[in-house]
């Protein structure tokens, strides 16, 4: 291929990705910016932005409610993250096996994950009702005492994370089971002629292999368990007592309910940061050489 040819096909590219790329700027990149830029500023929608410099962000830090609003996400994150990835790694096994119905389990286990929040959310809080609710009929039924789970501050957190396992598992499944239909047989044929069993075949194959598989799913797993909104906003409001209430929701409260656009976006700016953070981790682990195999 001569230099004009590649000038030429260099040119056809950038033309094709302008439209795109005008679009993602006006409406993703420069709003971005402007509400970066808003956290150095006092502003209640109605009145003319007043530049504070950081004091929204000292403030923040300052505010109680912040940073027990940030210790009920990193809550949540650690009651649904280890589940979450233990759970669909083992399921994901067990449904890679030859087992009866292998196909109808596998759609069972990943249905609920393309149904959307509200359904989940409500049919779970029917579920949980301490009146009438299923869950506590069971418990019933074995001669326990059923439990108050969304008005209870020790209970309402774990039934939250309890609606977000079953609802989201079915992701990491799915991931794991991809992952692991693409390790050769031939390794395992190998180790089995050696005389490994499954155990050995399960610590020394399958779960070194899927190692940068591990590193996506967790890392993408405290990725969504830290921007957990819409299962508090519907299953409890952010109650009982404040005791559900998550970084997002304290974003969404100041700036939407009380009208603090700048202090709303001075702690979304922290909680992006936030994010940036663990996908630079996840990127140095995902590159990492693994001295492993």
């Amino acid at each position: 291929m001569t230099v004009m040819n590649k000038k030429k096909y260099t040119l056809m590219g950038y033309l094709f990705f302008l439209p795109f790329g005008a679009l993602f700027v006006i409406f993703k990149i420069y709003p971005f910016i402007k509400s970066m830029k808003m956290g150095f500023y006092k502003w209640d929608i109605f009145g003319t932005p007043k530049f504070i410099g950081f004091e929204n962000f000292t403030r923040m830090f300052r505010t109680e409610r912040f940073w027990t609003s940030l210790w009920h996400t990193l809550y949540f994150t650690i009651l649904t993250v280890p589940p979450l990835v233990i759970l669909g790694f083992l399921i994901a096994l067990l449904l890679n096996s030859k087992i009866k119905f292998r196909g109808f389990f596998r759609a069972a286990f990943y249905v609920p994950y393309i149904l959307s929040i509200s359904v989940v959310c409500l049919t779970w809080k029917l579920m949980l009702n301490s009146n009438f609710g299923i869950l506590n009929k069971i418990i019933g039924f074995f001669g326990f005492e059923g439990l108050n789970w969304l008005n209870d501050p020790k209970t309402a957190m774990i039934a939250i994370a309890l609606t977000t396992i079953w609802w989201t598992i079915g992701f990491n499944i799915i991931v794991y089971l991809s992952a692991i239909q693409q390790i050769p047989s031939s390794y395992y044929e190998a180790a089995t002629l050696d005389g490994a069993n499954a155990w050995k075949r399960l610590f020394h194959i399958t779960i070194p292999l899927l190692k940068s598989t591990h590193v996506l799913v967790i890392v993408l797993q405290v990725i969504y368990s830290l921007q957990i909104f819409g299962q508090v906003y519907i299953m409890t409001a952010g109650g009982p007592g404040g005791k559900t209430r998550t970084i997002v929701q304290y974003i969404y409260e100041n700036g939407f309910k009380y009208f603090k656009m700048g202090y709303a976006q001075a702690v979304a700016t922290i909680f992006f940061l936030l994010m940036i953070g663990i996908s630079i981790i996840q990127i140095k682990l995902m590159t990492r050489k693994d001295e492993s195999i």
